[in-house]
């Protein structure tokens, strides 16, 4: 028996949310979402940016995820289990308005603000998926959401997909949670956090690009702005939802059961695509 031929040891349940994380982790992106909004394309906008504005999103891409790093070690296990995801997108909005309104010049201010709401999205989402975040490694995980968002549409979309971006990751984030599990008091700015903490910056750095193009266009103004930033905000829950479903299915059978069943689904969806179009 081919190992494609192989049956699914998965019941159909989860089989079907397998499904789901594959559609949102292979194929979504934040640039089609504000292309929906705006009618006009965004995949490569972000890399028109002036390389002035260039240097302001990444400090505040770095300083964002500084502030998020900060709360995903000190105090997401103590947050209450709840389905939050429409409050997150309403305290999204609000401060997607401030950047619609006022442009660019907010981001270093709004981007920590939204970034540590869409944090504590996250971790509902990983609560609910059954992650305990009084482990570092489970914490840490929530971090990892924001690298995830950083490909476009397309057939190479993430440098060989999730597993692959998974790997490229592995080392510093078992290295970071091997230091956090040590300390009392975990520094920030350790070697290996800040390793870690630059991997997922310039991955989350393409998608705050984006943002930023689309915040910028003429007459966007407060109430286009706060819709860009549900989309933002929508667009990493949806990432969330796949990866912890995925981290929690491996819990259940085994990482190489479901990377199999996962990459077969992903190559009947590539298969699919490609006798459509």
């Amino acid at each position: 028996m081919d190992f494609e031929d192989r049956p699914s040891p998965m019941t159909p349940a989860d089989q079907a949310a397998l499904a789901r994380a594959v559609e949102a982790l292979e194929r979504t992106s934040f640039a089609a979402r504000v292309t929906g909004l705006l009618g006009r394309q965004l995949e490569t906008a972000g890399k028109l940016l002036p390389a002035r504005v260039s240097g302001v999103v990444s400090k505040a891409a770095t300083s964002a995820l500084k502030a998020a790093t900060h709360v995903a070690l000190t105090s997401l296990r103590n947050s209450p289990q709840r389905d939050s995801r429409a409050f997150h997108r309403a305290l999204a909005a609000a401060s997607g308005a401030a950047g619609g309104a006022f442009g660019l010049a907010s981001l270093p201010v709004e981007l920590p603000v939204s970034t540590t709401v869409m944090l504590r999205s996250i971790a509902d989402i990983a609560r609910a998926e059954g992650e305990d975040l009084g482990k570092p490694e489970a914490a840490l995980a929530c971090l990892q959401v924001f690298a995830l968002g950083g490909h476009s549409a397309g057939p190479d979309m993430m440098d060989g997909g999730y597993f692959a971006l998974r790997g490229v990751l592995a080392k510093s984030v078992s290295e970071a949670a091997a230091y956090v599990a040590q300390k009392s008091v975990v520094d920030e700015s350790a070697p290996v956090m800040v390793r870690l903490m630059g991997q997922i910056a310039s991955r989350f750095g393409l998608v705050v690009s984006q943002k930023a193009a689309a915040q910028a266009v003429p007459l966007v103004g407060a109430v286009a702005g706060a819709a860009i930033n549900v989309a933002f905000t929508e667009h990493f829950q949806s990432l969330a939802k796949g990866h912890f479903t995925v981290r929690r299915l491996e819990r259940l059978y085994s990482p190489d059961i479901v990377r199999r069943e996962y990459e077969r689904i992903a190559a009947q969806n590539g298969d699919a695509q490609k006798r459509s179009a």
